[in-house]
């Protein structure tokens, strides 16, 4: 299996894999691992910095015991085995120019600990941690994966690492597979641990197709970048690479220490599988205390976003870049499931899958960058959002099998035809501890089918973009707020980052949000009584509802805004409600990371319209039953189209302020007052 070993170094180092419990095979290639035991670490504490000698060695003079003392720099030129070792505080055990090491100890990844983030060169780099290592202590000398990010580059150090042409053992940790079966194409029922720092367990590059059956990943410790995959579980990238994981147990804890990573252009599917991610308990100190949005070295979920937390599970990066989850349970402690991050024109699809957050705070998944993302017979149990919004085109629906087998074919995800024929039709069931979508950037939104939205707060909540929203209700699907408020369209009270200098990080997340006071300006050129192309947008079809629709916005100017309309359509549906321009009070005035929960927190008080026109459609066969005083800029009811007011009460209505009767199939515009009397 060891290949392209040109140098003394690989050589040496593909020797003494040799001495391990390997198997070779001639064709294909394949290595078995049997190793038993755990490890028993020392406490983690990085070495000083050591000047004063430097040797190299290759092996330990009584091939049992290696000695690094305080002030010694120990340069291996070849993977070494040794049943202890001892680095002393202050001692360096280092692998040449060009190569990365990796301390086994009983086959689990240990000792390895990250500089520190303001070192000059992004902390990227790990030590092995002073102490004493007894077992089956490996160090693996390995070729240098190193991945560059914007202006920073990755020592990647992998288990596996797998290309076009099969497993490249000189780029992986033979001693860190426990059990199982690896082959140049698929590895069946391995073990990988870790409890050092910033350690990945299979990376998959360069047009390599790889599937990983049952493997059994548990990392603990720090990861360093989830925008790369820097510590990542399982990464697959490049144009042409497909990675598939079935029955995948992979159970991680630490900072961005990530399971799946999928990145520039390839295919990574999860089936059967359960991944979990729980936060470390361990940020570095010299993090800012508010966190950064500098993707180079964000490792805490921004605060801006009403969240907390440090690992998501999941990331897909990359241009056109596909992931794909199916009949799995993706779940982290806080910070998010699937995120969609750094990336443009990607897809994510969960399938038949349990996405949620364990303690309470959290989303399901997050897009940016004009993805789109497909959710079929998907149950959320999410903290605070099914879905943070910005910019992409999102679906919840049935996972029928004619849906199922349309994405299979388009996005190559690759179930057989007996793994399609097993797959329950299932509808998504939401259940969302505040909104099901938050939106900060233009996208749509499609419910359909018997999808099931209850929310402890309000469906959607638009922060003064073009939301578009398309429920059809014909399949049964539901919307339940749990403050009766369906839609609300409202101004940005997102803090935001601070450029800073003379740090690594170019920002700093130490903005505030203020809300503005007095009565807005009325704008000479905003047009509230029909659609204009930046409106939000959400149209109803065939469905019950009960709730209200709010638009807040300001405009006149503020936020760089003149004005927005929430422009509503209903097609054979009913709502019982309020639909109307309102203003919008936060509880806490000054938004900072003390009040992170308190972002996106309003009431609402009706109000005339002034840059927030409120245009809505009865279509034909709807009703709407207003339950208080409603202001409108533009109603419009087919010929079948009824207002009414709840059973013994009326409703009128007001034209800039001259009474007007409401009739089937006509239009107003204007300053439209509805009141229940």
């Amino acid at each position: 299996m060891a290949r392209r070993s040109s140098t003394g170094a690989d050589r040496q180092a593909g020797a003494s894999v040799m001495d391990q419990d390997v198997t070779y095979r001639a064709r294909p290639r394949a290595l078995l691992v049997a190793i038993a035991g755990l490890a028993v670490t020392p406490a983690l504490t990085a070495p000083a910095s050591a000047h004063s000698t430097k040797h190299t060695a290759g092996h330990p003079k009584d091939g049992k015991t290696l000695t690094v003392g305080s002030g010694e720099i120990l340069e291996l030129t070849g993977t070494t085995t040794v049943s202890r070792l001892v680095i002393e505080e202050g001692g360096v055990v280092a692998a040449p120019e060009g190569y990365r090491l990796t301390l086994t100890v009983n086959g689990v990844e240990t000792g390895a600990k990250l500089h520190e983030l303001t070192d000059g060169y992004g902390g990227l780099a790990t030590a092995v941690a002073a102490g004493t290592y007894r077992g089956r202590v490996v160090l693996d000398v390995a070729v240098a994966n190193d991945v560059t990010f914007s202006d920073l580059s990755f020592p990647m150090r992998q288990a596996l690492y797998v290309d076009a042409a099969g497993v490249d053992e000189s780029r992986s940790v033979p001693s860190n597979v426990r059990g199982g079966t690896v082959t140049d194409t698929a590895a069946r029922d391995i073990i990988l641990l870790s409890n050092g720092e910033s350690y990945n367990g299979v990376y998959v590059a360069g047009g390599g197709s790889y599937t990983l059956t049952r493997p059994r990943i548990a990392f603990d410790g720090n990861g360093r970048c989830d925008f790369i995959g820097y510590g990542a579980s399982v990464v697959g990238t490049g144009e042409g690479t497909t990675l598939v994981l079935d029955g995948a147990v992979i159970k991680n804890e630490g900072v961005v220490r990530t399971a799946v990573i999928a990145d520039a252009t390839a295919n990574v599917v999860v089936k059967n599988s359960t991944l979990h991610c729980a936060d470390g308990s361990h940020v570095p100190a010299e993090y800012p205390e508010t966190g950064t949005g500098d993707t180079r070295y964000m490792i805490t979920v921004p605060w801006m976003l009403g969240l907390s937390g440090n690992v998501r599970t999941t990331n897909l990066l990359g241009a056109s870049t596909r992931a794909s989850y199916v009949n799995s349970s993706i779940t982290s402690e806080t910070w998010g499931a699937l995120s969609v991050d750094g990336g443009s024109r990607c897809t994510l699809t969960a399938i038949n899958s349990h996405i949620g957050n364990t303690k309470g705070q959290g989303y399901g998944s997050y897009a940016i960058g004009s993805v789109t993302e497909h959710f079929l017979g998907c149950t959320f149990d999410v903290g605070d959002y099914a879905l943070i919004h910005w910019g992409a085109s999102a679906h919840y629906g049935d996972s029928t099998k004619e849906a199922v087998a349309a994405l299979n074919d388009s996005l190559e995800i690759g179930l057989s035809k007996a793994e399609l024929r097993k797959l329950p039709v299932r509808s998504t069931v939401v259940d969302a501890g505040r909104f099901m979508v938050l939106w900060y950037a233009a996208g749509s939104v499609t419910v359909d089918g018997g999808t099931r939205v209850t929310t402890g707060k309000t469906t959607f909540m638009c922060k003064a973009v073009a939301a578009e929203v398309t429920v059809d209700g014909s399949g049964g699907a539901t919307l339940r707020p749990g403050n009766g408020v369906i839609f609300q369209l409202m101004d940005t009270d997102r803090p935001s980052s601070v450029p800073v200098t003379g740090k690594p990080w170019k920002t700093e997340m130490t903005g505030t949000y203020t809300e503005p006071t007095g009565s807005p300006a009325k704008s000479s050129t905003w047009v509230t009584t029909s659609a204009q192309a930046t409106d939000a947008t959400a149209s109803f079809t065939d469905i019950e509802l009960s709730g209200d629709f709010y638009n807040a916005v300001r405009g006149g100017g503020n936020a760089g805004l003149q004005g927005q309309n929430l422009v509503l359509a209903f097609t054979r549906s009913t709502l019982k409600g309020v639909i109307s321009a309102t203003t919008t009070k936060h509880r806490v005035p000054t938004l900072t990371i003390a009040d992170y929960r308190e972002i996106s927190e309003v009431t609402n008080t009706v109000s005339p319209v002034v840059n927030n026109g409120v245009v809505v459609t009865l279509g034909s066969g709807s009703s709407w039953t207003v339950t208080k005083t409603s202001h409108l800029s533009a109603l419009t009811l087919a010929a079948d189209a009824t207002v009414r007011a709840p059973r013994g009460r009326t409703v009128t209505l007001t034209v800039d302020g001259t009474p007007t009767a409401i009739e089937a199939g006509h239009s107003y515009t204007g300053a439209l007052t509805l009141t229940v009397a």
